[in-house]
């Protein structure tokens, strides 16, 4: 058992923090109280003066897929030889081993939607997985977690180059419906196991969404439209024009995952990026997380998109739920991660500051209620 005692206590339920103790057992949260008495079987970490949150949770990103120390074995992000993959499973990709993990544990992450890149128009399967393990099988919460599609400049340039469909939004929006007819097709003929369909079991039972890559407004409408007319749930991936079509999103019932706003506008679609995106999306209703798009931007930066987010309309508790509680509900995994809750996994961190300060640290991370980080630096 950890009890952890007299920290700052935000548990993401409330917007007003809690001063008191926790009490870890067994890699759950068991116990929320002003105050605990401790006993000799308790390890006990002393949080007076310090602030403690749940796990952040980065809502999108490719973390262990295209790894750190990128060459043609080790980005293995796009099976981009088809650009329909749907049962390619992140988790067959994903490597521990990525320095990148050690990055998102010290920086207080303890959650990721990892999968595909966006270079095929159905790029396979995400899972939402822990940063902290060897065995990517024990640190999966969910797989699949939602089948990526993707829109625009990357399906585009990838086969259209080459004089291969698609070479334009109407090829890949037509590819996408034609797959999906396919597989609703598939399922209401009952049809006998088929590798390639049983894919979207999930998906067509809504357990899992469609994780959309879209940047430009007209491709964003797209995804909703094509969700609407099969009956699916969706995520908005990117969102980079979604400001300007809040209203739109606003009335449908897909979240937004918005980034990777600091990384460079190097392609036209992106060119309307801007830290504002998140904070208008949310005043239209719209339930937003953020994401850095690992390695786009680099997975520890997450707590400064937040930061830079908040002060660009989102402000400081809609920013922090962005990478804690509404980032676990968008990613379904809400049961179990994203708040300090008696019975939720004991995923989170203790800060020596405010989390959206650039001179605050990570003290401690926690992952099922075990130590993975301590920061040692000026003991």
């Amino acid at each position: 058992m950890i009890l952890i005692q007299n920290g700052l206590l935000h548990t993401m339920e409330t917007n007003q923090p809690l001063k008191g103790d926790l009490l870890i057992k067994q890699g759950k949260i068991v116990q929320i109280a002003p105050a605990i008495s401790p006993t000799e079987r308790m390890q006990t970490i002393n949080a007076d003066g310090l602030q403690v949150f749940p796990g952040f949770i980065d809502a999108h990103s490719h973390i262990g897929i295209a790894e750190e120390k990128t060459t043609v074995q080790t980005d293995a992000s796009n099976e981009n030889t088809n650009p329909i993959t749907p049962c390619m499973r992140a988790i067959d990709a994903i490597n521990p081993m990525d320095s990148a993990f050690h990055n998102a544990v010290a920086a207080g992450i303890t959650g990721v939607m990892a999968g595909p890149g966006s270079a095929n128009v159905i790029g396979g399967q995400f899972a939402f997985i822990k940063t902290d393990g060897r065995c990517i099988d024990r640190m999966t919460v969910l797989a699949p977690a939602a089948i990526k599609i993707a829109f625009g400049e990357n399906p585009m340039s990838c086969y259209g180059q080459n004089g291969n469909i698609p070479s334009t939004r109407m090829g890949i929006a037509s590819l996408i419906r034609e797959e999906l007819t396919l597989a609703r097709q598939y399922f209401e003929g009952g049809g006998s196991a088929e590798f390639g369909m049983e894919c979207y079991r999930d998906l067509f039972e809504k357990k899992i969404p469609l994780k959309a890559h879209v940047h430009r407004a007209d491709d964003i409408l797209t995804a909703m439209r094509i969700a609407a007319e099969f009956d699916l749930d969706l995520t908005l991936d990117h969102c980079t024009e979604g400001h300007l079509i809040a209203e739109e999103i606003a009335q449908s019932p897909y979240p937004a995952i918005v980034g990777p706003s600091l990384a460079a506008r190097n392609k036209q679609e992106v060119s309307a990026c801007d830290f504002k995106t998140a904070g208008i999306l949310q005043k239209a209703g719209v339930r937003v997380a953020l994401t850095t798009d690992h390695p786009v931007s680099r997975i520890q930066y997450l707590p400064l998109c937040a930061a830079l987010a908040a002060k660009e309309g989102l402000g400081k508790q809609n920013a922090l739920k962005a990478i804690t509680l509404d980032a676990a509900k968008i990613c379904r995994v809400d049961h179990r991660l994203g708040s300090l809750r008696v019975g939720k996994d004991a995923d989170l961190a203790i800060w020596d500051g405010d989390p959206l300060e650039i001179a605050s640290s990570v003290c401690f991370t926690l992952i099922n209620g075990k130590i993975v980080w301590e920061n040692t630096h000026g003991k």
